[in-house]
């Protein structure tokens, strides 16, 4: 039997305000399988990003066990991530007074393990993986596209070769020309890397051109973690709300037309 990559049991997360007590998650469940690209949506305040955290290690839930790869999430917040997580932030988080090269092979160099030329020929093996050319190593954050920062900050995301790939509203911010060249490209390392990938996104056509299985945060708990099709086919009035507007329809259209498999 193959072990989940990622497995939640009863996980409790709750922010405390002085006296008051806020409880974002209640007893939420999820097991993620080893291949798959598992999206979460949510409306807001549903702690879709704090669970990404909490995947990674970053964030510890009120109580309730988290294991990525058999061990416990809290291990990877200690011991360093890198080489398990690949994590890509909403905005990159590339580091401003950092190159393009020197972001990538950040993860890498902090190891202290490898010589100087063998980092930075790992980093430039991720700068073209991503789609960059070589000329894009020496650039400084500031005079990147938004585009072009997305794929720096996957390629150092990707620089340990982690089998468990998280995403944060990978195509927010771009237009949509660039979003649908981002997705290809995600499309392409997941298939090529055989990695796992975890995802949270608002936008339809990002949804539903890679999800495999899309789980649903709501009540403070995973309401339903399905395909597409069975996702919105779910009665509960925010799959209503977010699947089935005009905006759903059209990105549904859309997976009729051209449906995803992997």
């Amino acid at each position: 039997m193959i072990e989940p990559v990622v497995e939640i049991k009863k996980l409790w997360t709750v922010f405390k305000n002085g006296d008051k007590e806020s409880v974002i998650h209640k007893d939420l469940e999820m097991t993620i399988e080893r291949g798959e690209v598992l999206s979460l949506v949510g409306g807001s305040g549903t702690g879709k990003t704090v669970l990404l955290r909490q995947i990674l290690g970053l964030e510890h839930p009120t109580r309730g066990d988290i294991t990525v790869l058999g061990k416990p999430a809290a291990e990877l917040g200690a011991r360093g991530a890198a080489s398990r997580v690949g994590m890509l932030f909403q905005q990159g988080a590339l580091f401003s007074a950092f190159t393009v090269l020197e972001n990538i092979a950040f993860p890498l160099r902090e190891l202290k393990v490898l010589p100087p030329n063998v980092v930075r020929e790992a980093a430039m093996v991720k700068l073209q993986m991503v789609g960059l050319t070589p000329d894009a190593a020496d650039k400084m954050p500031s005079d990147l596209s938004g585009g072009m920062v997305k794929r720096v900050a996957l390629a150092r995301a990707l620089i340990m070769d982690p089998p468990l790939l998280l995403l944060d509203e990978p195509t927010a911010g771009l237009d949509p020309e660039s979003s649908d060249s981002f997705c290809t490209l995600l499309r392409a390392l997941h298939h090529d890397m055989a990695l796992t990938v975890v995802m949270v996104t608002h936008d339809l056509d990002t949804l539903f051109e890679l999800s495999t299985r899309i789980a649903v945060l709501a009540d403070q708990k995973v309401i339903i973690c399905d395909v597409p099709k069975e996702v919105v086919a779910f009665t509960h009035p925010f799959i209503h709300e977010f699947f089935l507007g005009p905006r759903g329809q059209r990105a549904m259209e859309l997976l009729r037309e051209y449906p995803f498999t992997v």
